[in-house]
């Protein structure tokens, strides 16, 4: 059984914890900690966690909302930690945490009773990486942080039963904000961030007929409303609107069970 929630979800800060259980044991991956540690600790308290009870953090890429106070949860409480080269790179720490590994796109990482496998995505990041996790009967998809749809990454989470699937801002509104020309073209570029039509697309190529859960994540405060979205979801899904999770910028969403 896996079940997962968000501990925020936006420019503010991102984190999400995957849970699968065997029956016998239970493994807590910690994807990305785009808050303080002090925050993060708050955050993981509201879904009734502590960070002893992580057995693992994975960092997409390395944009602040995303890397936080990854590194230092993850020395403090002697977490392994998994991110790309470029990631890592990108960082610019002098010091190796002991416990970090690299993870490369398509070859599937081992955390307890979670099988991980990491992916690329079109974004303006050194070398982002989003994730398909599963226990062996279930999978859950987490797709944030990509300005286009590919055939690479719509493969990779071909058949998950769940997806936390970005839906970053409504084009109309974007075009019409107060953000500067180059802010706008970064965000609604190639390797920006995904627009709810974009979103309605990659549901439309096949993916959300499998689906059973589906979350959007990843709004934009100023550029997109739930409302927005869900119209947008409406004839996308198969099943009605009501039924998608919005994840909430600030306080993310809770406890959601596949399997």
């Amino acid at each position: 059984m896996i079940r997962f929630c968000s501990l925020g979800s936006g420019s503010s800060g991102n984190a999400t914890v995957v849970e699968a259980t065997s029956g016998i044991t239970t493994t807590r991956l910690l994807i990305d900690a785009g808050f303080s540690l002090r925050e993060l600790e708050t955050r993981l308290a509201r879904a009734g966690l502590v960070p002893s009870d992580l057995d693992a953090v994975f960092v997409t890429h390395e944009h602040g909302d995303h890397i936080g106070c990854a590194l230092t949860l993850a020395e403090r409480h002697d977490l392994p930690v998994w991110m790309s080269r470029g990631t890592w790179r990108a960082i610019g720490e002098s010091v190796t945490p002991a416990r970090l590994s690299f993870a490369r796109d398509g070859e599937t990482i081992a955390v307890g009773d979670i099988e991980l496998f990491p992916f690329t995505v079109a974004h303006d990041a050194a070398e982002p990486l989003q994730l398909r996790c599963g226990d062996g009967q279930h999978c859950l998809g987490v797709l944030t942080d990509l300005g286009s749809i590919t055939e690479h990454m719509l493969e990779s989470i071909a058949g998950c039963a769940a997806l936390i699937l970005e839906c970053n801002h409504d084009e109309a509104m974007l075009a019409a904000s107060r953000y500067p020309p180059s802010l706008k073209a970064r965000i609604g570029g190639r390797y920006g961030h995904l627009s709810n039509a974009l979103a309605v697309e990659l549901l439309g190529s096949g993916i959300g007929a499998r689906l059973g859960r589906l979350v959007a994540a990843h709004l934009s405060r100023e550029n997109n409303r739930p409302e927005l979205v869900r119209r947008a979801l409406a004839g996308s899904w198969g099943s009605g609107p009501e039924d998608v999770v919005i994840a909430d910028p600030v306080e993310g969403f809770g406890w959601l069970q596949i399997g």
